[in-house]
């Protein structure tokens, strides 16, 4: 394809002849302001924020969806321009509710960050909002339509990426707006509780369910002990909520971060990674030697669980019986921990640190009760724990180091890379390999699976059994492996799903993103701390061995199935 020469601002650029204005000027190292683009989307040219002048058009055109042509003269600043932006915005503003202070999104709000760019503090145009109520349905996610701009970002992501369609638009004019399907509540909807279109919106119109109330309450009970389990991609992403570079935060730290903020002991999800490996590991190989519900499906992604029961009910046989990490920690807290520590588990008050939102629904779940109490009692984002940081003070940057606490805390590098998409194949892969031949492998990395790519495949050779794998992240992708599933089209053994792009580090409750080149950054990160450790396999972990010889006494046994397995059904809608 030819290059395209032009000049924007004075500044001659050379481009590829299929580029837009505004990535023009972004690679000349012009910056023009957006509202509606979003970089992993189609163009959708809605707010007009981008308007360029262009030498020989009477009408100022959106750079975003305005392809470049030889020789064309753009400019970015001219009064006409400047006024039309602030113009806009001022419109924009007129609709929107003025309560700054009290948005989730203060500071961090691309709308925000416009006005005080663009020096909009006053309003030519009659303040006139929508006063529609909030829609706190969801125990995922809350929706304030009066903060919504139209702009369709999360329509995208929740129809184009993951397939839902929990949310499109409805109405004309004025009037329009942004609904869940057939205009009713969210919990009503298909919605999946993925998070994904709260790190679309550009404003506070959707965020996560907070319930840092919730953990105060429950941390001023002196009769309580509190418990705090973290994923393994909450710290990377935590560092960037500190303003310091992906994984820039050292584990040490935020485990005394975490004590500074009320919890009694300190434990680690990876633990219960590592306890996920072996026993689903053990469940693929059950699966394979019976040939039965094959190809056997992950299930420790809760918003693809969720998508699973609302989408393709028929094939909740193929999915793992193996509760998520999260929740077979929780389990394992009011029983073998508790009995362990000398602790009456009805004291215990049990919370996850997940980069997840839908792992808020998941701990509310019926089927998450096994220990004869909810496994979890409450889950908060890594949003949420960089507030409780903000609002004590409590800057785990600053810290001394501290050691996760006795029993529970103990992890591999396989369980690290959990927090990626691909990690809970190769993690499984390492120990299935050895399960099998009987040897250690030369070579644990299975690269086959890394990356960003959509759908990855993959297969191993178990002593002549050749075993086909399947990695997929966003459901979107995930949709087109169940659709071979469906047909009976599938050529694979065993699949991997995870719901969000890149994975867990992409998770809905995670630093908001605007690229997936940070999630591929989270992901490198991921890798980078997994390379390393010392221990790497799921099955070289010392206090899982212990749990074995002590408590559950062997992978698939009755122990297990009672505390760490479970089954779901079909559902019309998300929740």
């Amino acid at each position: 394809m030819s290059d395209i020469t032009l000049i924007i601002n004075g500044i001659r650029t050379t481009v590829p002849a299929d580029t837009t204005i505004l990535d023009a000027a972004r690679r000349a190292g012009v910056k023009i302001p957006t509202l509606c683009y979003h970089p992993d989307q189609e163009v959708k040219a809605n707010c007009r924020v981008c308007v360029v002048e262009v030498e020989g058009q009477k009408n100022l055109l959106p750079s975003c969806a305005t392809l470049v042509s030889e020789g064309m003269v753009v400019k970015t600043t001219t009064a006409r321009v400047m006024e039309a932006r602030r113009t806009i915005l001022e419109l924009i503003l007129a609709h929107h509710p003025q309560d700054c202070l009290h948005c989730v999104r203060s500071g961090i709000c691309e709308l925000q960050e416009l006005a005080a760019s663009y020096d909009v503090r006053g309003n030519r145009f009659l303040q006139e909002e929508r006063n529609l109520p909030l829609d706190f349905s969801s125990p995922a996610m809350v929706r304030d339509p009066n903060k919504c701009l139209l702009c369709g970002r999360c329509v995208e992501v929740c129809s184009s990426v993951q397939t839902v369609h929990a949310l499109g638009f409805a109405h004309r004019g004025f009037e329009t707006r942004v609904v869940p399907s057939l205009e009713r509540d969210l919990s009503e909807s298909p919605c999946v509780m993925c998070g994904q279109c709260i790190h679309a919106c550009p404003v506070g119109a959707i965020s996560e369910n907070e319930q840092i109330d919730d953990f105060f309450a429950a941390a001023v009970d002196l009769e309580k002990t509190m418990v705090v389990q973290i994923a393994p991609s909450v710290r990377l992403a935590m560092a960037e909520e500190l303003s310091n570079p992906t994984g820039e935060l050292g584990m040490p730290q935020l485990i005394n971060g975490l004590r500074k903020l009320g919890f009694d002991y300190v434990l680690s999800t990876n633990f219960s990674a590592d306890l996920t490996i072996m026993e689903e590991g053990h469940e693929l190989l059950e699966r394979l030697r019976e040939g039965r519900d094959l190809p056997m499906v992950t299930s420790c992604c809760p918003a693809w669980v969720n998508f699973l029961e609302v989408f393709y009910p028929d094939q909740l046989g193929n999915l793992s019986t193996c509760k998520s990490p999260q929740q077979m920690f929780g389990a394992l807290v009011k029983t073998y921990w508790a009995d362990k520590m000398g602790i009456d588990p009805a004291r215990i008050f049990s919370v996850s640190i997940m980069p997840c939102t839908a792992k808020k629904y998941e701990a509310l779940r019926p089927e998450m009760a096994d220990s004869s109490f909810p496994d979890v009692d409450l889950v908060l984002t890594t949003r949420e724990l960089a507030r409780l940081f903000r609002m004590t003070g409590v800057d785990p940057l600053k810290l001394e180091g501290s050691d996760f606490d006795s029993w529970m805390g103990e992890y591999t590098g396989a369980a690290v890379i959990f927090g990626a998409s691909g990690g809970v194949m190769e993690a499984a892969l390492r120990t299935v390999y050895e399960k099998v031949t009987g040897h250690d492998s030369l070579e644990i990395d299975f690269n086959e699976v890394r990356g960003m790519q959509g759908i990855k495949e993959a297969q191993v050779d178990l002593d002549g059994t050749v075993v086909k794998v399947a990695v997929a992240h966003s459901l979107g992708n995930a949709r087109r492996l169940m659709e071979q599933v469906k047909n009976g089209e599938s050529p694979y053994h065993f699949i991997e799903v995870m719901a969000c792009p890149g994975g867990c580090v992409g998770g809905g409750g995670q630093p908001l993103t605007h690229t997936n080149q940070k999630r591929a950054e989270r992901v490198a990160a991921i890798y980078s701390e997994e390379q390393g450790l010392d221990v790497r396999k799921s099955h070289d972990n010392s206090e899982i061995k212990a749990l074995y010889e002590e408590f559950l006494y062997q992978p698939l046994g009755e122990k297990g199935h009672d505390l760490l397995h479970t089954k779901y059904s079909q559902k019309s809608k998300g929740i």
